[in-house]
């Protein structure tokens, strides 16, 4: 039992001997459940104060849409100021946000028009939340546990769909919705009494000879002057926007294939969780570079098969089995995606890169989660997760044509020094 138990942590859990690391590993775990819970119980009050799929869809899309915008903003601030003073401060303010939330549902004050702008607000602050940590998590390990490192964040990011359904899901039965944002409130607090316990001092570097605004798109210029950076990130951008924006379309899909309203959607989200949480840890044992190559293009083939499935499902067991599938490819994809753009970025930059990618996957999850709901209202929420699943499984063939991707798909190995050669 010792000798597995040494096993498994020398194999699939290094970073975690890092105690700073180690906190901010398990504030993302509270925060990642409270975001997950506020997607889920957001949407279903919006689905009932109005009775359809619209505003669920616009609500989602005021929490994702502050990627566009908010992420090189923060990206700079991650660069200028303590990435660890300015994750206090996150922490903080969305802690007050939830306590206001579950304050107005309480007393009935809450509207569509309120909830979305609170909605704008917390996911403003996450979103700068996962700039800011992202950009220091290179700074907690070092440099061979990267990919460890990233994909337990990833465990715990996307585990926490499960964590955050699972959480909720008695509240929604049971009790009310507004315990469900006072349970947010406290998972926010407890994150932010980890991010005080760390004593990593990190920044990046601002040119202070040129203004805000060169400095702040600095991060676009050096994705964009990189073949091999721009062509990931808008791989990526197609796989969120493909066959990733389907929170706003659960609460119907709930409802024609489970008949299991609130629950239901809980369920789903918790799938999803269960199967990224799984192929989150199975990709922190994996270090060879050839191999992480090959998993990405499967990931990335692979991501696309779980909405057809989740569309062609018609009972809740197969509804349910789609989304473990969903989550285990799609978590897959994006620990693989994210450990190379880390891996490729340095540091004084580090944080408007992570801003620069983060517009773009969070943008295009916005934009197309609400038009999803607004194409499931016209169709149904099936044929848009086909229809998504098509395009992606198109846009990887083309990708097998751009060489920077190619490369990465399949690596080719460092070449061996002669006999009798120094190796310098």
């Amino acid at each position: 039992m010792r000798t597995l138990l040494a096993t498994t942590r020398d194999r699939f859990l290094l970073a975690l001997q890092y105690q700073d690391y180690r906190n901010l590993w398990i504030a993302t775990t509270f925060s990642a459940s409270a975001a997950w819970a506020l997607i889920i119980a957001r949407g279903l009050l919006a689905f009932e104060l109005t009775d359809g799929l619209l505003w669920s869809g616009i609500v989602t899309f005021a929490a994702m849409v502050p990627r566009l915008f908010a992420t090189p903003i923060s990206g700079f601030l991650a660069d200028r100021f303590d990435r660890q003073k300015l994750l206090r401060w996150i922490f903080a303010l969305n802690m007050g946000n939830n306590i206001l939330l579950a304050l107005l549902v309480m007393t009935g004050l809450v509207g569509p028009w309120v909830l979305t702008l609170l909605a704008l607000v917390n996911g403003t602050l996450r979103a700068s939340q996962m700039t800011t940590a992202t950009a220091l998590i290179p700074n907690l390990v070092p440099k061979e546990y990267l990919m460890n490192a990233i994909a337990l964040n990833q465990a715990t990011q996307q585990g926490a769909r499960l964590a955050g359904a699972m959480a909720i899901a008695p509240l929604l039965g049971l009790v009310n919705i507004e315990s469900a944002f006072w349970l947010c409130s406290g998972l926010y607090f407890l994150g932010f009494l980890q991010v005080s316990q760390m004593t990593t001092r990190s920044t990046g570097v601002i040119d202070k000879s040129q203004g805000f605004w060169t400095n702040m798109f600095e991060g676009f210029v050096y994705v964009y002057k990189r073949p091999i950076i721009m062509s990931m990130v808008l791989l990526v951008l197609a796989h969120c926007a493909f066959t990733m924006s389907y929170e706003s379309m659960l609460p119907a899909i709930s409802e024609d294939k489970m008949g299991a309203g609130r629950v239901g959607v809980s369920y789903l989200i918790a799938g999803v969780g269960a199967g990224a949480l799984f192929a989150s840890v199975f990709l922190a044992g994996v270090r060879d570079e050839s191999a992480r190559g090959k998993l990405f293009l499967f990931f990335a083939f692979s991501s696309a098969l779980g909405p057809i499935l989740l569309a062609w499902s018609d009972n809740t067991g197969l509804s349910v089995a789609a989304t473990v599938i969903m989550g285990a490819n799609q978590a897959g994809f994006m620990t693989i995606s994210h450990t190379i753009i880390q891996s490729l970025t340095e540091d004084h930059v580090r944080g408007r890169v992570t801003g620069v990618y983060s517009v773009h996957v969070g943008g295009s999850m916005a934009v197309t989660n609400m038009a999803n709901a607004a194409f499931a209202d016209l169709f149904s929420a099936s044929a848009v997760l086909v229809v998504g699943g098509l395009i992606f499984v198109a846009a990887v063939f083309v990708s097998l044509g751009i060489n920077p991707l190619r490369r990465l798909y399949f690596p080719r190995p460092e070449p061996a020094a002669a006999v009798g050669t120094p190796v310098e």
